[in-house]
Order: C-alpha cells, then structure tokens, then sequence
C-alpha cells in the first residue's frame, strides 16, 4: 500500500547552516573555507563528494588564531557538519612554518591583558572552537604543515587523526609565557600519551619532532616535505638513524641539538617543501572514509570522541575562568613579555626575580611588574 496520502513537505531540502561567508577570508589574518572534490586512487574526481578544508591564514604571525579567526573555526566545522556532500574535513594552515601556535599574543597582550572578563568572553568562543571540532558530524583530520604548538596543539588534538610533515614539532608554551595548557592539553594529553610524557609535555615547554609523537602515539602518520635536487630526504633536524644512544637511552625522534642542530637548519632552509607525500596521506585517508557507511562511520567516530569529550567538558569551565583571572596577574606578565620582545631583548619575565618577590610575599603590583618585565633597550 502506497503512503503518498502522508502529509510531506516535498520541495528541496532545508538549510541547516548558521551562517554565511562573513567569518570566511583571504587576506589574513583570517581562516579560508574549501572544498576539494574527494579523488579515487588513480586521482580522478568523484562527483558530487567533497572534504572541506578549514585553513587557518595568518602565516606572519605563524598561524595564531585572532578573535575572528576562531570565529571562522567555528563557522567552518559547523559548515561541513552541515554539508551532506562532505565526506571529511581536513583543519590545516597557509605555509610550511606553523599550523599554529595558538592565541594571537599581540592580541593577547595589547587588549586581553587586565581585561578578565573580555577574556572570558574570548575563552567561551575558544570552548566553542574546540566544542565545533569535536561535535562536527564529519570525521576530522588535521594536517599539521609546521609547528603545532600552544593553543596549536589543543585544536590539533581536538581532531580525530592527525598526520604531520617531518619538520613539525609539537609541544606547549604556557607555563613559560604566563598561561597554562587548558584548552584540551591537560584534557587529551593523557589519553594519547603515558601520564608522565603528557606531564612533561604540559610543564615542560619542550619541542617534540613529528617523529617522537608518532613513536609515543599522538600521531598517526608522518610524511616527508624536505627535497634535494629533486629527491625526498627526511627532515635533517632529527635523529631517525639510531634507535637507542650509547648510554642505552631511546633517542629516536629526539631533535637534534648544538652544531648539529645549526646545520640541519640551515640544510632545511636551502632545501625545496613539497606536501605532495603529506596530501597522499591525507588523500588515502578520504578515500578510506568514502567508502565506508557514513552513518556506522560517524557513530564509530563519535564513540572514540566520547571519551575525550568527557574530560573536555569536566573542566572547560572551570578553565575558562581560571584563564580570565590570570589575564589579570601572570598572563599579563607572559604575554606582555613576549610581545615586546622586539623592544627588550628578551621574550620572558625575569623568573628568579619574580620568585625571590613572591617569597617576600610582595604584592601583584605595578612595583613587581615593572623589577620583572624587560626594559626598552637603546
């Protein structure tokens, strides 16, 4: 028996989207939304089937993220959510040097600074950033073109596969420059990692190369981007001919250091980048994807996602306004340091002074920022 008598709204199909093009851009600082046709394995186009592709374009400033731009985040993993014809999205950066490094800390330091509830406001569009990434109804995979650090690292981790180029570190700058890891590294890190290695990912501040993280498990694939005379070479800044050192230590993955180091950059920088490996891989990822049910694709991903999103909205809260009242005391310390580093010489307070003053149990005060920020020089 037919069912045609069913009262059915028959024209087209409705439009879920919340906004239009007004957080999108090209010139930067700004986030750039694409689609690319999803291609078989032979590099044809499939009609009809897309990845949408969030770009984050403010390379100057090694892709730290404005206000703005998180608005266009946001905009664009709600876009692809809503986009049937998408098959995946794919959250990368304008340029071979960052996929991003976090917050602006020029905007940081010159508005946010002692403005603790302008930077609750902020905090609650940077939860809704990584909220966009994780509740995003298209699996998500972030192409990590360069640095990923900071903030950086979080919105990376908010994503469910990550592949890196070779020359991509990873790692936190918060606790060196008056912040803390808790827009999701405090949160994910442990999942990825041992307690220990997310422990010292978080405090530590070190740089960790795309190899290590593969090798620990925060990764799923590392691709090569370096060329000489025309042939791929790995990236000359990481040990990856040794496993182990002569006192039995795991080294593999560690970045090189001292002389080494000074010539493995300046190797890098003589040295053509090409993501064309990187794309196979994010490609082969697709196309994996495009050819499962999307329905029983999406509740599998969404299963994973459950477990970091539990730890992600235990605390996010709570984050948001420890991180407004910080802007008031330490943030504005680190932040203002960093940005005039140009003017000062140097990119951090004077920690020991600042320690030996809160021992004093000196006040947080103007007296105590200026006996710890750098002064202007010449």
């Amino acid at each position: 028996m037919s069912l045609d008598w069913l009262p059915r709204e028959k024209e087209g199909v409705k439009d879920h989207d919340l906004w239009g093009d007004e957080w999108f851009g090209i010139e930067p600082p700004s986030v750039i939304y694409e689609l690319r046709p999803v291609q078989d394995p032979k590099g044809n186009a499939v009609d009809g089937l897309y990845s949408a592709w969030v770009i984050l374009n403010n390379p100057k400033q090694y892709n730290s993220y404005t206000t703005d731009m998180v608005k266009g985040v946001i905009a664009g993993f709600h876009r692809a959510s809503m986009d049937r014809r998408v098959v995946a999205v794919v959250f990368t950066a304008v340029g071979d040097r960052a996929f991003c490094t976090g917050g602006n800390t020029k905007e940081y330091a010159e508005y946010y600074s002692g403005r603790n509830n302008e930077y609750g406001l902020y905090m609650d569009l940077f939860n809704g950033m990584v909220d966009a990434i994780l509740n995003c109804k298209k699996p998500t995979i972030c192409r990590v073109n360069g640095m990923r650090v900071a903030g950086g690292q979080e919105i990376g981790m908010a994503c469910d596969l990550a592949v890196a180029a070779d020359t991509a570190v990873f790692g936190q700058a918060g606790p060196r420059h008056g912040s803390a890891p808790d827009g999701g590294s405090t949160d994910f890190l442990p999942w990825f990692l041992t307690i220990e290695d997310a422990m010292w990912s978080c405090i530590s501040c070190e740089m960790w190369s795309a190899y290590k993280m593969k090798r620990l498990g925060l990764i799923s694939k590392v691709a090569r981007v370096l060329k000489e005379n025309g042939k791929w070479i790995p990236s000359p800044a990481v040990i990856i001919d040794k496993w182990i050192d002569e006192e039995g230590q795991i080294v593999y993955g560690d970045l090189k250091r001292g002389e080494e180091a000074q010539k493995a950059r300046a190797r890098i920088k003589e040295a053509t980048v090409d993501f064309e490996l990187l794309d196979k891989e994010v490609g082969k990822i697709i196309w994996n994807f495009t050819n499962l049910f999307p329905g029983c694709l999406m509740k599998s991903v969404d299963g994973v996602r459950q477990k970091k999103k539990f730890f992600w909205d235990q605390t996010k809260l709570a984050n948001r306004h420890w991180l407004a009242a910080n802007m008031q005391g330490e943030a504005y310390l680190g932040f203002h340091a960093f940005n005039t580093r140009s003017i000062t010489g140097q990119d951090t307070i004077d920690f020991i002074k600042y320690r030996q003053l809160l021992a004093e149990g000196h006040p947080m005060d103007e007296e105590l920022f200026e006996a710890v920020l750098g002064q202007p020089q010449g």
